[in-house]
């Protein structure tokens, strides 16, 4: 499922971490504290699910032994995991913490693509 790519993930997660206030001081400087702070929550977003993948994979590098079938099934559960994640942490950033849509969408596009310099969607 994962292999060898443990370190370039956690690469990609710490370019995440990295650009989360760089792009909440930007956009708070641009377009107000209200915006820095959804850009902040919408990088958050983006680091929480890419740290879910980084957690499966390390757990699936640790059991060497596991079958094809069960790093399958493995897969397909952490891509739910991340799906729910996401949709959960945005209905609160929305709903609950009523953040300005277009700069938390903003805020986890930019963040997501951190994945592009590495060559890898997920």
């Amino acid at each position: 499922m994962f292999t060898g790519t443990l370190t370039s993930m956690r690469r990609v997660a710490l370019a995440q971490a990295a650009l989360a206030p760089i792009a909440a001081l930007i956009s708070g400087m641009v377009a107000g504290v209200e915006a820095g702070l959804a850009v902040l929550y919408g990088a958050l977003v983006a680091l929480a699910v890419s740290a879910v993948l980084v957690w499966r994979e390390r757990q699936s590098m640790q059991h060497p032994e596991w079958d094809q079938h069960r790093l399958f099934k493995l897969f397909i559960r952490a891509g739910i995991e991340r799906l729910a994640l996401l949709m959960a942490l945005m209905a609160m950033g929305l709903g609950v913490l009523n953040l300005t849509p277009l700069p938390l969408l903003l805020g986890l596009l930019l963040a997501q693509l951190g994945w592009l310099r590495r060559g890898v969607w997920p």
